[in-house]
């Protein structure tokens, strides 16, 4: 089973959202739908803008935990490398 690493943006430059899943599309429309208070609830962060796929949990956590710890402007970078006009890449995920 793959494991995800995701971003998530209120739009380019906007609040960010980092996180890990193993159902990456159920956890996206989560995150839309505001079902859970929380940062992405307050601060209306519904655009999937950078994800990648991993083989472990532990190896998705860890990659998760290591981009948190990020300053913002490498996050920035991450997407830009991949998505640089920040769209929503939810249809790039494989089924």
């Amino acid at each position: 089973m793959p494991y995800f690493v995701y971003i998530m943006a209120s739009r380019p430059g906007g609040a960010l959202y980092t996180g890990s899943t193993n159902d990456l599309r159920r956890r996206v429309e989560e995150h839309r739908s505001g079902i859970k208070n929380g940062h992405t609830k307050i601060y209306k962060i519904k655009t999937l803008v950078w994800f990648e796929i991993h083989e472990t949990y532990e190896g998705a956590l860890e990659r998760e935990r290591r981009i948190k710890r990020w300053h913002r402007s490498w996050k920035d970078q991450l997407i830009m490398s991949v998505n640089p006009n920040w769209r929503d890449v939810t249809y790039d995920i494989p089924l």
